[in-house]
């Protein structure tokens, strides 16, 4: 594997990351009240495309090995946040929303598990 190869396809895939989930905030954050939907969004999405991609990984000899780069590390490493997740988190526990920290952080670590589990069947059942 070429290094900075590597690097390019984890910078392109990051950086589009980055603005899919900077743009899908600016869509959902404002209709979704004191739940940070745009976040979560992006959290179970990326949790169910790494599933995917690994899951396909797993069926296919021939995958690509920089398209795992350019996806997971890169595309999802962006688009995820579980430095928002726990700054939101932080905010909640401040402003004495201990029971919507509660759900939230409960909501959002079970959908993430069965999103990557739910990928990670959809990806090896492809093919």
């Amino acid at each position: 594997m070429q290094v900075f190869k590597a690097i390019l396809v984890v910078f392109l895939g990051g950086g589009f990351g980055s603005v899919c989930r900077f743009l899908l905030s600016k869509w959902l954050n404002p209709i979704s009240g004191t739940f940070f939907l745009g976040t979560f969004s992006a959290n179970i999405l990326g949790c169910l495309v790494i599933g995917f991609v690994s899951g396909l990984a797993l069926r296919s000899q021939y995958l690509d090995q920089y398209l795992g780069l350019l996806v997971i590390t890169g595309f999802c490493g962006g688009f995820t946040t579980f430095s928002t997740f726990s700054l939101e988190n932080l905010n909640l526990i401040r402003s004495g929303e201990l029971n919507h920290f509660l759900v939230y952080t409960v909501i959002s670590l079970l959908t993430g598990i069965a999103a990557v589990l739910s990928g990670l069947w959809l990806g090896k059942s492809i093919f």
